[in-house]
């Protein structure tokens, strides 16, 4: 997955880029441009040095004004634009963030434009990450900037209000002040919880789920009191507390009707294939019994403890389901789970275990052996 992505940056990009370059720059190099590119350690660079390369070779073609290069970036996307490059690009509004990380690099010192800029270049491709560093250097200034975007008529732009400070955006940079203290963060997300666009709902959702890793109480005072507001900010709450639910949280739990499993009981959990290989499917069955006089919501999960090369294990949550079990009711459930290579996880030889989790509680679990 790796490779897949730093090769987003392909022949075609170049292709589309560098005519777009022709079209608005005086005497724009193509071939020059391509050769610094290209250099000796292209090949080795991941998706986001890729992007620090380019960017850092376009600011020499660009003008030294720095305003005027901000005109010249904004002409370029309208050529692309006009150009249908999506059609031509894979993923355009990631690959050419290399216009929104040339404001992070060359924009900091000129606030008003680099603000103008990102309103401008946003629905073209994500300025999430290029924000970040105006909110550290000018918080109090930047905050308010962005409050106005919550108002914005374009979605990208109220979107970037949002995803542009969560305090743990993936990719970006941490804002540590945020993960202390969410505070500022808050009017933000009011502001937009009841947004017409799920993609503004959605960036709302995972901002408050970010806060929950540092400051789980608030989000869970939001979600008590944003919950039952409207479809809309019920479908955030529940996204916004995704981690929490994971990790057991007993007042989330609740909160959306999972109460305590007593009246649940696990029977027959077994495993199929107790010795398995990389590239093997961990297969496990077992029944689900409710011998309580009433239906009963459940929230059913797995957890697998991965062995790792220090011989400790970590746990990570998978979920399966949630639904109602009827009153005297007996379910038989079963699943598999891939250890297929993935480039997120390195796999080590020994023993796992999986467990069952009903509404936050472990019940049954059961070792099994990995060969790598």
């Amino acid at each position: 997955m790796a490779d897949l992505f730093k090769n987003l940056y392909s022949q075609k990009f170049f292709e589309a880029l560098t005519d777009a370059l022709q079209n608005v720059l005086e005497h724009f190099d193509k071939q020059q441009f391509l050769r610094e590119i290209y250099n000796s350690e292209w090949e080795e660079l991941e998706l986001k040095q890729r992007m620090h390369h380019i960017t850092t070779i376009l600011t020499n073609y660009l003008s030294s004004d720095y305003p005027k290069s901000i005109e010249q970036i904004e002409q370029i996307i309208i050529w692309l634009r006009n150009n249908r490059v999506e059609d031509k690009v894979k993923y355009p509004d990631l690959v050419f963030m290399i216009f929104p990380h040339y404001i992070e690099l060359n924009g900091l010192h000129d606030f008003k434009t680099s603000i103008r800029a990102f309103e401008t270049i946003t629905p073209f491709s994500t300025c999430e990450l290029a924000v970040r560093p105006f909110i550290i250097k000018y918080e109090d200034k930047m905050m308010n900037v962005i409050q106005k975007w919550t108002a914005h008529p374009n979605e990208h732009v109220r979107r970037l209000a949002s995803e542009g400070c969560r305090p743990r955006l993936p990719w970006g940079m941490a804002l540590r002040r945020f993960k202390h203290d969410p505070t500022p963060v808050i009017p933000v997300l009011e502001a937009l919880k009841q947004d017409d666009s799920a993609y503004v709902r959605k960036s709302v959702a995972n901002n408050l789920n970010d806060i929950s890793k540092d400051n789980p109480q608030v989000t869970i005072d939001i979600a008590t009191k944003w919950k039952g507001h409207s479809k809309n900010t019920d479908w955030i709450v529940k996204h916004a507390c995704r981690t929490l639910l994971k990790a057991g949280n007993r007042e989330v739990l609740e909160l959306f009707g999972f109460g305590a499993p007593e009246h649940m009981e696990v029977r027959n959990f077994s495993i199929t294939n107790d010795r398995i290989s990389v590239g093997d499917d961990l297969e496990f069955s077992f029944e689900l019994y409710n011998h309580s006089n009433e239906s009963i919501l459940v929230r059913l999960e797995y957890a697998i403890y991965f062995l790792k090369q220090k011989g400790h294990h970590t746990r990570k949550v998978f979920k399966i389901s949630e639904k109602k079990y009827a009153s005297g009711s007996s379910t038989t459930i079963s699943r598999r789970q891939s250890f297929r290579l993935v480039s997120t996880r390195k796999y080590h030889s020994g023993e796992h275990y999986v467990s069952l989790i009903i509404n936050g509680s472990e019940f049954e679990e059961a070792a099994f052996t990995l060969q790598t």
